[in-house]
This record gives structure tokens, sequence and C-alpha cells, in this order.
């Protein structure tokens, strides 16, 4: 059993928590600490847990003399930080001070630049390879479980891997004009950003949100518009994943919400560079996100279900079958090496997860795979000195975990 500090009381940190409680064979003591002490004390009220209640405190996670104080004085065994990206590396500076293992769901960007990249933090793997420390990036749902999809399609199923679409659809309606289902500030920097995917060895640059088709989802879910973007899982998986020619990340947006997103785009309200307002300097996006509903009280008013997976294109292995190890539908076994299409993805209804732990399924995608993540590290079934990515281990005990805690997954070739 061990110890863990849990960096971050938003929706995902909330589900972080509750799922951490549900395993007590593996997390004997739950600290969870945010800038404000008080959500980590809501949260902590709504967990029943025999093994003892969950421990709360304060502390800026941008500041590293407070993350070693506390560190020092909670002494876990591995740090899960599902703070804003912007402080990965304050606290991952922290636990290299105090000789702790680290896991994060999002990789490192400036505060003052809407820049996504995982070099910040390759930068420390010699540092936590020195001290003889994993660090865990990622470990969320994108990136995070479709970079385990991945890997797993790899071990099982391809011997090579050519085109990788990884496509993600939130079918939920929470009823509002406009609302971010996480944080508005993270959320709309991302969506505003230029697209990028990696073709033929190099990247290649779109406009915001300029390239889209359509998909048809599985289980009722149907056809959708899809938007390419870029995200940070696109750039680890590019470098790890032998052979790929093409990546690519799309995502699904309401008209509503493009509207809307645009409007605010015209008038300003965007921007991440202060503006000065009656002698005081603002920063629009952090004054539009005080204006936007709190994405923790959509959890109650969402309906509907998200589909995340990967669709990948390769060289199919003599005897691949995707039956046995899916929790739905599976496809037949191919008869020898030949090209083929495969889809791996997971169903998560936004109601089921609010009664579960009182959070949509945004933060619940996110949130399980944190827990299972820690899991992996503190178990042993995941170790290594250094900074690692989700695609670098073996998926196998990930994959059967994600059926166990809440995330089945189903595969099939089509």
């Amino acid at each position: 059993m061990a110890d863990v500090l849990i960096i971050g009381a938003g929706g995902v940190g909330q589900v972080v928590t509750h799922k951490c409680a549900q395993v007590p064979e593996v997390f004997s003591r739950i600290v969870l600490a945010s800038r404000t002490e008080e959500k980590c004390k809501r949260i902590a009220a709504q967990i029943d847990r025999p093994t003892g209640p969950i421990e709360t405190a304060q502390v800026d996670a941008e500041n590293v003399p407070q993350l070693v104080e506390l560190i020092e004085r909670v002494k876990p065994d591995l740090v899960i930080n599902v703070a804003l990206p912007y402080q990965d590396l304050p606290i991952m500076d922290a636990c290299l001070e105090t000789g702790v293992d680290y896991l994060d769901t999002a990789n490192y960007e400036p505060k003052d630049e809407a820049k996504f990249s995982y070099s910040w933090q390759w930068d420390y793997h010699q540092r936590f390879a020195d001290a003889g420390l994993m660090a865990l990036l990622g470990s969320g749902f994108d990136p995070g479980v479709t970079n385990v999809f991945t890997a797993h399609a790899l071990k099982h199923h391809f011997s090579s891997i050519e085109e990788l679409d990884i496509i993600d659809c939130n079918a939920g309606d929470h009823g509002q004009p406009f609302a971010t289902n996480f944080n508005p500030e993270i959320n709309i920097r991302e969506v505003t950003a230029k697209g990028r995917y990696f073709e033929d060895g190099q990247w290649v640059e779109t406009e915001p949100l300029s390239v889209s088709r359509e998909f048809d989802f599985p289980e009722g879910i149907g056809p959708r518009k899809i938007y390419l973007m870029y995200h940070e899982e696109l750039e680890s998986l590019a470098r790890h994943i032998p052979g790929i020619k093409r990546a690519r990340f799309w995502m699904t947006f309401s008209d509503n919400y493009l509207k809307h997103l645009e409007v605010l785009q015209n008038v300003g309200m965007t921007r991440i560079d202060p503006v000065r307002f009656q002698g005081v300097d603002i920063v629009p996006l952090q004054f539009l996100k005080a204006l936007l509903p709190d994405p923790g009280s959509l959890g109650p008013l969402t309906k509907g279900k998200t589909c995340i997976g990967c669709v990948i294109t390769g060289t199919r292995r003599a005897g691949s079958k995707a039956d046995g190890r899916s929790s739905g539908k599976g496809g037949g076994g191919g008869n020898g090496e030949e090209p083929s299409r495969y889809y791996v993805y997971n169903i998560c209804d936004h109601e089921a997860a609010y009664r579960e732990v009182q959070s949509q399924a945004i933060s619940y995608t996110t949130g399980v795979p944190a827990m299972i993540g820690a899991m992996m590290m503190l178990t042993g079934a995941w170790r290594g000195a250094g900074v690692f990515n989700m695609e670098q281990f073996d998926p196998d005990p990930f994959m059967a975990a994600l059926n166990r805690h809440g995330l089945p997954w189903t595969e099939t070739f089509f």
C-alpha cells in the first residue's frame, strides 16, 4: 500500500480522489491539496472511506518552496498532478528536490503563450533518471488512454502502423448557452490554437478549425462533424511509434459552441496578453473564465455520452483478432499480413459518471486513467527511471484496469 498526494481540486481532482479511494489495497493514504483548501474539503466530505478520511492541505502549485514543504510533511510515495498545465514544471522541480515520483495528465505549456510541447518536460529526463525517480506524463484519456490504445494495437494487431487518427467526441448536452467542460482558460487556448499534424516525418500546420470532415460514431451517437486540432499525444506518439507516417487529432464541436467562440475571438475576449482596464492589467481570457459557468457545476446538468478512440490503418499481423481482449464487439481474425483498418474506443455516459463520482464524463475520462497510471507505478507494473510517456510501457495491465475501473473499451476491424 502507498501514500499519494493529489494536487488540484477541480473536476479531475475530484474524480481521481474518488477513484483512488475505491482501491484501498493500493492507496492507503490520500492527501488532496489545492490553492483553495475549501475545495479539497468539499471533495473529501463526499467520500466515506473505511480506511480513513481523505486529508486536505493548502498549497500554491506555482510556488516550489511551498510544494517542497508540503511534500516533506506528507511524505507521499507519488505526487499526482492534476493542477493546471503551466504548473507542471514547479511540481516536477519539487518532486526532484524531495525525491518523490511524479504523474500528470497534460503536458506543460507556458502561462503567457498557447504552446503545447513535451520538450520542457522531456528535458527533465536525465535529472529524474539520475535521482532514480520516475515521471509519467499525460496519464489522462487524450493524452493517456489514446497512447495506450495505440501501443495495444501495435503489440497485438499490427506489425506496422501507418496512419493514426485520434477522434474525440463529446455528445453530451448541458443546456447552457456557452460553457466549457473543463477549465475554460485551458479549453479555449487549446481550441483557438493552430491545427498541427504529423505526416511523412514533418509537422504540417493549419489554421484553427479550418479542416473538418464527418465521422459516424458508434453505439447510437451517429454522424458528427469533427475538426482537426493539435493535441500533445501526437508529439510523443510520432516519436515513439516506429514507422508511423501520419498522425492526426480530431474533436467534435457543436455549431452553437463554435459561433460563441467566433464572436468571443472577434471582440478580443480570448486574448491571453494583458489589457489595461481602468488602471488595472487584466487578461481577457481569465476574465471570461470568471464569467462562464464553473465546469464543476455542469455535472448534474449534462446528459449524453462521450466517445474517444483511435482509428488505425496499417499492416495487420497474421492471426490478429479483435475479440477476447475487448469488452464489447470484436471483429474477426486475419489470415495473413494485410492492410487493415481498426477502431478502438470507449463510450462514457455523463449521467452514470455523475452518479458515481459527482462529476461529468469529461472529468471522469481523465481522472480514471490518472488513478490507473498511479496504480501501475505504485504496484510496479510500470517502472523506470526518468521521464516517460504512456506508450513506452506494456499496455496490457493498463487495458485490463480500464475495464475494471469504469472505462471499458471496444475494438473492431472494419
